[in-house]
């Protein structure tokens, strides 16, 4: 009896131990197939929302890690985009607290004289239906960030349509695109203070 228990107890740690290294090979070989799909990935969200022509430097290697509350609490990831050594823009991670179901994650381009250049949602908990129409896929509303400047913090007419601004809310949800509409005006004033700033910002680590 012992020996059948010693028997299949040896059996079993074989087992674990095959599956395991298995487990480990395939994770290795997977890798870095998984970190170019996903570098791609990221690459054609940038060219979303910041255009070609208006950079020629490898945007995902220009990454700086920024703590501003105009992005939301916590540090973000920014983007610079260069045309030879000068800086012409910039994509940031931007997040509106204020969303109807939790917090909104977007990505915002913008110029430093404050016109966004596109916005995005990556990450969002809103209503099916209703405040999800944030996303391009279900709607075409995001888009109407392109191309508009912002004319300073008091820039009245950056706000939703029932706040007095230029942007369509939605039929029975109005908190999830004033979130952001605000969210992507915090981002594009940041911008716009980011050139002073530039050589002083720590680089994304690896």
């Amino acid at each position: 009896m012992l020996k059948a228990i010693q028997k299949h107890g040896v059996t079993l740690a074989v087992f674990a131990a095959v599956t395991t290294g298995l487990t480990a090979l395939v994770n290795e070989l997977t890798r870095t197939t998984i970190a170019g799909q996903a570098a791609e990935q990221q690459k054609a969200l940038f060219d979303q929302v910041m255009p070609a022509d208006l950079y020629d430097n490898d945007l995902q290697s220009s990454c700086f890690v920024v703590t501003n509350m105009q992005l939301g609490s916590g540090s973000h990831r920014i983007y610079v985009a260069r045309q030879g050594d000068k800086p012409t823009g910039v994509v940031m991670e931007a997040t509106a607290p204020d969303g109807y179901s939790g917090a909104i994650h977007l990505l915002v381009g913008a110029d430093f004289s404050g016109t966004v250049q596109g916005a995005r949602v990556t990450e969002h908990h809103e209503t099916p239906g209703l405040g999800d129409k944030i996303e391009l896929r279900l709607s075409d509303w995001i888009l109407s960030f392109n191309g508009k400047r912002i004319q300073g913090s008091d820039d009245a007419s950056f706000a939703v349509k029932k706040d007095g601004g230029q942007f369509d809310q939605f039929t029975g949800a109005t908190i999830t695109p004033r979130a952001v509409v605000n969210a992507v005006k915090r981002a594009g004033l940041y911008a716009q203070t980011l050139p002073d700033q530039l050589d002083r910002l720590p680089a994304c680590e690896e």
